[in-house]
This record gives structure tokens, sequence and C-alpha cells, in this order.
């Protein structure tokens, strides 16, 4: 076997020469690239490393890391798809099997599972990448003052935008099929292949093309100053429909039998049923059902012109992108003359010192400035409002007719889901690492470590904007769903349970992501480790479930008697005063730890024990 067909098999360090033999070898050479290779490699990198992205230079990995991991759902479901297409006979007990294949139907949900789930993916990955597929002020004022003509750099970001969401959409689905044909034992392999490819490919363009277009649509149109503000409601919603729509799976699919034979104009109005046509078409041959050519016909149709309607408008947008940076924004005075009288009636009510104060206001000026918080905003209220329509909302299928049913008890759970998605988007914005430009001030007047006095009221004016906005957005929440209540959840029991379980659910949610919080928001470092991903998921996916079932039970607890009421009060009263008094102690307990000069490393001093 020749040494270089081992190098195939065998991973080995690199040879480490004498400098005589590495004089002998020549100088070395870089590859040489056009000038054009070198710019889309550029937008590659400034999509992985933005701010948006990530603010400790690491986003390349994370990017990566997601875009495999955005696959890994689909080969789950082909993996547990190999027991319904193998039964074992006898097995379960009580419910004997053929031996035979799952009934039609369930196969057809099988394939419109993975036709939804690329259309779901690509339009949010679009979307998150939504503000990195047009220049910014450092394009304009760096890449143009070099002898680059502009078409080439136009060209090139198109080119680096194609590979981006190409790469996503080929890890998104081509885990999937390599374990569909042995999970499934299709009766013809190259149809089938045939139709799954077509239809998360057409799927995720379409999606991709989709949201592209709209961006284009509304920067052409609107500007940049006015997009700016479509801009966070946008994408909140966008992505609110899309996690819906895929959370919602094992509801809708209950009813696709019946719409799809129903043959209804809304049928061509959704956009995974094109796909799935698409699928079942390619398939199936003449032998499908007329539907399904119809939707096959309507998908191609709408891809296409989504495609053409991204390319024409993305020259447009991506012009007057550039000249509104070239030309500047016009001045205008940042204060709300509105807002003034609140201002004062929060001073002297709940943010009454001086540091709580200065605190509080720089959290509001903060949040909606940087890109990257206005992305986990985004994120967290986009995922908080699909996971409370899915639960609240219920879907039915009635002589071939789909109604919707309101939850009852989802409406009461779904007080518990409002506050926990709030306040965790909230401190996840908060204690985001890398912008450390507000955080001198802070030193230099209070200390590093400060005082516990002045430690305390900067951590309170954060817990305290959490809880205003917390309580806002929650009661706001459950005055919009008595709209749709039934009459059972408006009674006077049932009313006063829903406001003291939201009540308690604000203040113990924010007691309880804050009791470890010691630094004031957006000025957090880096720490020296890297965070445990797992025992972060295990932590949330055991606290979730919880906060989701406990509403509905004490609801119900409470309503049965008034005294109830008041013994509900009095626990989460007691609940409160205990998580507040824990918090101090870690705050004393961080205030009494010596701090660290300009140049000292922490890790040696207190081997990571501060954090």
């Amino acid at each position: 076997m020749s040494d270089t067909f081992q190098r195939l098999f065998t991973m080995s360090e690199p040879q480490i020469l004498p400098l005589n033999e590495q004089a002998a070898l020549g100088e070395v050479r870089a590859p040489e690239r056009r000038q054009f290779t070198h710019l889309v490699q550029h937008y590659l990198e400034r999509f992985f490393h933005h701010e948006a992205s990530s603010p400790d230079g690491d986003a390349k990995a994370r990017l990566v890391l997601l875009a495999f991991a955005a696959g890994i759902p689909g080969l789950m479901v082909a993996v547990y798809l190999w027991p319904v297409y193998h039964p074992i006979r006898g097995w379960p007990p009580g419910h004997p099997s053929d031996g035979g294949p799952p009934p039609y139907w369930l196969q057809v949900n099988h394939h419109f599972f993975f036709a939804l789930y690329s259309f779901v993916v690509m339009g949010i990955v679009t979307i998150f990448e939504w503000d990195l597929f047009f220049p910014d002020l450092l394009d304009i004022f760096v890449l143009t003052t070099l002898p680059i003509p502009g078409r080439r750099l136009f060209l090139a970001r198109v080119s680096a935008i194609a590979i981006f969401l190409g790469g996503f959409l080929f890890d998104a689905n081509i885990l999937a099929p390599l374990v569909l044909p042995e999970a499934t034992d299709p009766p013809n392999l190259l149809r089938f292949l045939a139709g799954h490819f077509a239809a998360v490919a057409l799927g995720g363009v379409f999606a991709t093309a989709l949201v592209m277009a709209l961006q284009g649509l509304l920067l052409a149109v609107f500007g940049e100053r006015l997009f700016r503000r479509l801009s966070l409601l946008t994408q909140g919603l966008f992505i609110s429909v899309l996690l819906v729509l895929l959370l919602s799976f094992p509801v809708i699919s209950g009813v696709v039998p019946a719409l799809l034979q129903s043959g209804s104009f809304y049928v061509l109005c959704f956009p995974p049923f094109w796909f799935l046509g698409l699928y079942q078409r390619l398939l199936e041959g003449a032998a499908a059902l007329p539907i399904y050519s119809n939707l096959a016909q309507t998908g191609c149709m709408a891809t296409v012109t989504a495609a053409a309607l991204a390319l024409l408008l993305y020259p447009l947008a991506y012009l007057r992108r550039v000249h509104q940076l070239v030309e500047g924004a016009a001045t205008r005075s940042a204060r709300n003359w509105m807002m003034r009288p609140l201002d004062r009636l929060l001073h002297v009510s709940i943010v009454r010192p001086p540091v709580c104060r200065a605190v509080f206001h720089f959290i509001g000026q903060t949040l909606l400035r940087v890109p990257r918080y206005r992305i986990y905003l985004v994120l967290y209220g986009g995922v908080g409002l699909s996971v409370i329509a899915t639960t609240v909302l219920r879907l039915t299928a009635v002589h071939h007719a789909v109604k919707w049913q309101v939850s009852a008890d989802g409406i009461r759970a779904a007080i518990g889901i409002v506050a926990f998605w709030v306040i965790a988007g909230l401190r996840v914005a908060f204690l985001s690492s890398g912008n450390q430009c507000g955080s001198w001030i802070f030193r230099f007047i209070h200390g590093n470590p400060p005082e516990f006095a002045p430690a305390l009221e900067r951590l309170r004016a954060a817990q305290t904007w959490v809880l205003l906005w917390a309580g806002i957005v929650t009661f706001g929440a459950l005055l919009t769903s008595r709209t749709i209540a039934p009459p059972e959840l408006l009674s006077r029991p049932a009313t006063a349970a829903q406001i003291l379980t939201a009540a308690a659910m604000c203040f113990l949610l924010t007691d309880v992501f804050f009791l470890n919080v010691t630094t004031v928001a957006f000025t957090g470092s880096p720490t020296c480790e890297e965070p445990n991903l797992a025992f972060t998921l295990l932590k949330f996916f055991t606290f979730f479930p919880i906060v989701v079932l406990l509403p509905p039970l004490v609801e119900h607890w409470i309503e049965q008697k008034p005294w109830h009421f008041v013994a509900a009060a009095v626990v989460a009263a007691a609940a409160h005063v205990t998580l507040v008094l824990r918090h101090r102690r870690v705050v004393r307990a961080y205030c009494n730890v010596p701090g660290l000069e300009e140049d000292e490393e922490d890790f040696p001093m207190k081997l990571g024990l501060r954090y």
C-alpha cells in the first residue's frame, strides 16, 4: 500500500522538518485567487462573524453546528419510521399486526412532515440572517473606497447569499434520505427519492424566496428608516407563523385526509400542501389523486414567481439601502415627550433611588439599539407566540370541514408560558456578553466589585424593568384571551384565579431567573469556560413543563373555595420573600470577593468560582 493511500486512513500530526529542509522547500505561496473569490469569502465570513450573530467571535462554529443540527430532526424521524413500516406481529399486545405497510394516509403524513420541515427551517434561517443580506456602514466606508467595481460587489454578495442558503438547505435535508429508503421500503426507490428531494428542495427555496422578496419589497418601498420600524414586527410574525406550523404538525396531520379529499380552495392556499402534492405526484405517477397534480402545479408556479420577485426586488432594495447609507439618516430628537409623565410616575414609585433610575433608563435605551438584542427578542417572542397558539387552539375535522376550537386549559397554561418566555428572553438579552461600552461608568463610580447597597440597587433596577414588562405583556395576553375564552373562564372565581396566577408567575419567575445574576444588564463579560449546552437544555426541559402544568392545576384549586385564594396568595408572597432574601445573600457574597487588577487573570486567582 502506497504512502499516499495510507495517509487517507491515518490521522497524524504534520511532520516537523529542520530549518535547512524547510528552506530547501522554497517559498510558500498562497493560492492565487481572483478579487471576486476574495469578496465572496469576505461576505461569508461576515455572515458568520457579524455582531448580530455572535459577540464572542465564535459564531462560525455555532452556525455550522446549527446547520448540521438542522438535519437531526429529519434524521431522527426517519429512524423512528422504521418500526412503523416494519411492525412486529402481535406487538403491542391487543393490537395484532399483519406485517404490512401502514395505511395510505399515514404514509402521506410522513411525507408531509419532511416537506413542512424544510419549508419552516429555511424560512427561519432566512429571517434570522435578515439584516446581513444587505450592506451596512462598514461595507460602504471600507469596500467602496477600494478599486472594486460596484457591480462586482453586488454579484459577490448575491453569490455569498446563495452559497449560505444553499448550504443550509443541503444540511437540513441531506441526512433523512440516507435512512428513509431502508426505513420505509418504498415500492419504487427512484420515484421516492425524486419526490422527496423535489419537495424539500422546492419547499426550502420557496420559503427563502418569499422572505427575501418581502424584505426587498419593504426596503424598496418604505426605505431604511421605516423598514427598521417594521422589521422587528415582521420578523416576529414570520417566525411565529412558521413555528406554529411545525409545532401544530400532530394536529394538522389529523385533518390532512379530510382537507385533501374535500378539494377546498383553502388547500390550494396552504404552501406546505403544494410541495406535498409534488411529493405524491412524483411518487405515485399517474395513479395519484387529481388534487396532487393541482397542488404540484401551484407549488412550482409559486416557487418560480417568488424567486423572480426576489431577484427583481433585491437589486432595487440594495441600491436604495446603499444610497441611504451614503446620504445618512436625518437627525431627530431622541426625546419622547409623551413618556415624560410616565417617567415621573416611575421615579416617585418603583425606581426612586438615583442608581436604580440610571440603570432602568440605561436598559430601556440600549435594548432596541443593538441588533443582537433585537434578534433575541424576535426569536423568543416568535417561539413563545407559537407555543401559545398551539396550546390554546385545537383543530378538528367534522364532515370534511376543519374547525377551530379554544381550549380552556390551554388558556390557563398560556399565562405561565407568556410570563416564562418574556422573562427568559429578557434575561438572555441582559446577560449576553460582548457589549462592554457601558460597563466602565459603573466600575468608575461604584468600584469593582461595588459596595453592597449600590450593587443591590443596580440589580433591582433590572428586575423591576423585567417585572414591569412581563406584567404588561402577561396581563395584556390575559385580557386578550378573554375575548375568545369559554364561559367557564369568565366567572368571578375564575377571573380572580387568573389574575392571582399571572401576578404570582411574573414575580416568582423574575426572582428565579435573576437569582444568581450579579452584573448590570448588557455589561457582562464572557466566562472562562464554555457553557454546558446539555445541562442548560436539561434545566430548560425540566423547568418549562412545570411552568406550563402548574397554572391550570392551581387555578382549578383556587376556584373551588374563597380561602384557597388567600392561601395561594400567602404561599406566593412567602416564596417571593424567600427568593428576595436569597438574592441578597448572593449579592453580598459577590461584593465581598476581592476585585481584580487590570492585568490580573481570574481563573488562577479564584478558579472561576466567582461566576
